[in-house]
């Protein structure tokens, strides 16, 4: 991989986490979701190594506990499905996409809780999480109608930019 895409990988992923830490303080709204979904359309290449160096960031900023595991597989995740519909280019379509992971990402979260402290705890983790996942869902779906089509043409011109560098 050309030192280029390494360095607008960094960046990408330098983006997400400032915006991650700038918005931590709002209950489960956050512009991950957002551009990590924006970033697999339109810098497919380079999300793997964005999703990492995310991760990395967050675990070494707030510590490696039982909820960093949640990301290990909840981003990727994201990634994966946002992959196999990648065909789409409907902003509603990406907005309800977005708001069911939101909706989804509690009951995601809870999977590592169960397997620590058993079933009931993964399911009281989830149902207790239950009003953040609503305000996730409704932040993810705002956003993502509010700022796909300025953010889709920014990083289709990135995109663009380094397939020409090659």
């Amino acid at each position: 991989m050309p030192a280029r895409h390494i360095v607008t990988a960094g960046l990408l992923a330098g983006v997400v986490y400032a915006l991650q830490v700038i918005m931590a303080g709002l209950p489960n709204i956050e512009a991950v979701s957002l551009l990590l979904i924006l970033y697999t359309l339109w810098v497919p290449k380079l999300t793997p190594l964005i999703v990492c160096a995310f991760i990395l960031l967050e675990g070494v900023t707030y510590g490696f506990g039982v909820w960093w595991v949640n990301y290990l597989y909840t981003w990727p995740l994201l990634v994966f499905l946002t992959r196999l519909l990648r065909k789409n280019d409907s902003r509603i379509m990406w907005a309800c996409f977005s708001g069911a992971f939101g909706l989804c990402y509690g009951a995601l979260c809870s999977v590592p809780y169960a397997v620590v402290g058993g079933f009931y705890a993964g399911f009281s983790y989830w149902v207790s999480g239950i009003p953040f996942d609503l305000l996730h869902c409704c932040g993810n779906l705002a956003l993502m109608l509010s700022l796909y089509k300025p953010l889709s043409r920014c990083l289709h011109m990135i995109g663009k930019s380094l397939d020409q560098s090659k």
